[in-house]
């Protein structure tokens, strides 16, 4: 533990509206728990920050004194860059601010705020951003590394309906950033993750969508997976924008509407978003009820809230989770008969592997309009490790190693960069691709000394 003294830590105290937690304080065990359960890390001091000026505080307290510096949003992080052991972590929890403008379409979004904040004030107005499939997921977090979910093939990531952002600078400055104001910034934190700063507040533009969409499941025996994969490999090129269908292969949960003697066994689910007319869903979705002869389905309109945290309870905090991930532009034969195998020897009935479906909007900018590279990726391939004991974590995480290994001659060898785990450090260049060298040269502009480094880190030229 770093030798803080009490008069520092107190002087820190008195300069923050917001909380200090330190070892011994009530609450500090709280405060340094994540998402993640294998994550385990003591923090010196934790600043759950109330504003800017406690973001600045704690960024310049952290460099005067020589500290690793994590910052905390969401802590969804998979490799748990939201804690460090022995320094200062950016808590911005507390700063869960969404205020919506139905008349320009624009969101101001704290970095405290989760996709579920976010979602409750666009779509009282009828509003969207594409943002994820857990709605406890943390905005700031999944923004910074590109950001997609059930809407980026209709409007692409996360990032690209980014209009603008205000970032504490590694020299505890405030800088705002747009296409037109610290373009170079702006470019960055568009996909290079917390590499460059804290960023204090985003602002979206809002697209038009909800607040009832048509989905749901189709759910299939896993021995049905080959041919139904084929049918859907053929028909996602015709398929609309508004329409997305994710392929999740795990242990059938106790879902309501599958016999019971189907639970436990493996399957195929195709999850289904529809976003255009709700009363065009049914013939949307028609095609995908016919990839095979279902355990069981459930389809109709529902809340686009409620779909977004449909899959809330297979992501319940606590759980272990070690996760390996690929990109991929086609699912070819091999890659289906690897997926097969590793069902069928999942450690844990908690596991499972999707292909989320992007393409679409997403693929026609141009992978350097943002830092965010991949834009040939048709799908992001996860293969989710979640157990509950510590006792399983070689076979589970030898699991999800294995089947990564045995899957990568089929991948485009680029990944996203926010599924990657903490060992991944050589991926980095894979992330960003042709995008990586102008990374750094923003990297060395605003963070030359690399005081954010507790992500998947992009080094400035001094420190390569």
């Amino acid at each position: 533990m770093p030798n803080l003294s009490k008069d520092s830590v107190d002087g820190l105290r008195a300069a923050t509206r917001g909380q200090v937690f330190v070892p011994d304080d009530a609450g500090y065990n709280e405060a340094r728990t994540i998402w993640n359960a294998m994550i385990d890390r003591r923090p010196a001091v934790i600043v759950r920050c109330a504003g800017v000026s406690d973001v600045r505080g704690a960024v310049n307290f952290a460099r005067e004194q020589h500290l690793p510096l994590a910052m905390r949003g969401g802590g969804h992080n998979i490799a748990g860059t939201a804690l460090c052991d022995d320094g200062l972590v950016i808590d911005l929890s507390a700063m869960k601010s969404a205020r919506v403008d139905p008349f320009t379409r624009r969101a101001y979004v704290e970095p405290g705020c989760t996709l579920r904040d976010f979602d409750h004030e666009a779509q009282a107005f009828g509003l969207a951003v594409p943002l994820g499939i857990n709605s406890t997921t943390g905005v700031a977090g999944l923004t910074l590394g590109g950001g997609f979910g059930w809407l980026s093939r209709r409007f692409g990531m996360t990032v690209d309906n980014l209009v603008s952002a205000d970032i504490v600078t590694a020299d505890g400055e405030l800088l705002h950033c747009s296409s037109d104001e610290h373009e170079d910034l702006f470019w960055a934190i568009r996909g290079g993750g917390g590499n460059f700063g804290v960023v204090t507040m985003f602002e979206f533009e809002l697209q038009p969508l909800g607040p009832m969409v048509y989905g749901g499941l189709v759910v299939l025996p896993l021995d049905q997976a080959k041919e139904a994969l084929g049918h859907y490999r053929t028909a996602v090129d015709s398929m609309p924008d508004e329409l997305t269908v994710w392929c999740v292969s795990r242990l059938a949960p106790p879902l309501p509407f599958l016999p019971a003697e189907v639970h436990g066994k493996p399957i195929l689910a195709f999850a289904i978003c529809y976003t255009g007319p709700v009363e065009d869903g049914p013939h949307a979705v028609e095609a995908v009820r016919q990839f095979g002869k279902p355990y069981g389905e459930h389809l109709g309109p529902m809340p686009y809230t409620a779909w977004q945290q449909a899959f809330d309870p297979l992501l319940t905090p606590g759980e272990r989770n070690y996760w390996k991930s690929h990109n991929l532009s086609a699912l070819q034969d091999g890659l289906i008969d690897a997926l097969v195998e590793g069902i069928g020897t999942l450690p844990s009935p908690q596991c499972e592997i999707f292909f989320g479906q992007v393409g679409g909007a997403m693929s026609r900018i141009a992978e350097d309009a943002t830092a965010y590279a991949a834009r040939d990726a048709k799908y992001v391939m996860n293969v989710h490790g979640r157990w509950s004991d510590a006792a399983d974590d070689a076979r589970c995480i030898g699991w999800a190693r294995a089947f990564f290994e045995n899957t990568r001659p089929f991948a485009l060898g680029s990944v996203y960069v926010n599924f990657m785990t903490e060992e991944e450090t050589d991926r980095i260049g894979a992330a960003y691709g042709p995008n990586y060298e102008r990374l750094v040269a923003v990297k060395d502009r605003y963070d030359p000394h690399n005081l954010f480094n507790r992500n998947q880190n992009i080094k400035p030229s001094a420190a390569a």
